[in-house]
């Protein structure tokens, strides 16, 4: 039976699992664990939204275990844990998409944590593209060169292999891996990951009104009423 898509975000639990390695000098520790709260929050929220046609479940892959209680205050009450906690993003990714595409799932899309105003009209796009005949990948490119989404209706080993992950280089490696296969590419249109001060300043602007350069025309972010929040309240400012 069809159970419709599995549409996962993938994070570390806040406060506990750690994350934001480049954020964490800039602002703290404890501030980037309240912002990766709100991160995942919003994206809950905005993974929430989804045309019913989405259909399917939504899913928390994370890490570290022991920490579910904690991760759990943050997601909706209908949420599910996937526990995965693996050598490389990689292992992680292909572990999660196989074991949701084994239950019954038409697709499986992971997202990650780290982009709070990700429209939610992008990933249905994906969806779309992942139910047309064929097997296919589809990626949402990061302005840094990596991916801030990967969704597949087949399990594909192949491309999550010498990767050399969080680097610049891992949507252009990746593009090489489905090439190599012979598995056909969809691009979603660029986003954007806030994992370091540049991004970060990327984001307050485009809560202040000025959507990211690289923006496609028309496309505007999701509002995330939790990010938004602790950046008015002072929160998410450089260090003293």
């Amino acid at each position: 039976m069809d159970k419709g898509a599995a549409v996962a975000i993938v994070c570390k639990t806040p406060g506990i699992g750690g994350g934001k390695s480049r954020l964490r000098p800039v602002l703290g520790a404890d501030t980037v664990a309240q912002m990766s709260a709100c991160f995942i929050r919003d994206i809950a929220a905005t993974l929430d939204g989804l045309a019913p046609a989405i259909g399917g479940s939504r899913i928390a892959i994370y890490s570290p275990a022991g920490s579910e209680d904690s991760l759990m205050s943050l997601l909706p009450p209908h949420w599910r844990l996937f526990f995965q906690q693996a050598t490389t993003i990689g292992e992680v990714l292909h572990a999660s998409t196989s074991a949701f595409l084994a239950e019954g799932h038409d697709c499986a899309l992971v997202v990650n944590a780290d982009s709070p105003t990700l429209p939610g009209s992008v990933i249905e796009q994906a969806v779309v593209a992942l139910r047309e005949p064929g097997d296919r990948v589809v990626f949402g490119p990061a302005s840094d060169g990596g991916y801030y989404l990967i969704g597949l209706k087949r399990s594909h080993a192949r491309l999550f292999e010498d990767i050399v992950w969080s680097t610049a280089t891992v949507m252009a490696q990746s593009r090489e891996r489905a090439a190599e296969i012979g598995l056909p590419v969809v691009l979603l249109p660029t986003w954007y990951d806030v994992d370091d001060a540049e991004t970060l300043d990327i984001l307050k602007a485009e809560l202040a009104g000025t959507p990211p350069a690289f923006a496609a025309p028309g496309l505007f972010g999701a509002t995330p009423r939790h990010t938004r929040a602790m950046l008015a309240a002072g929160n998410g400012g450089h260090k003293a």
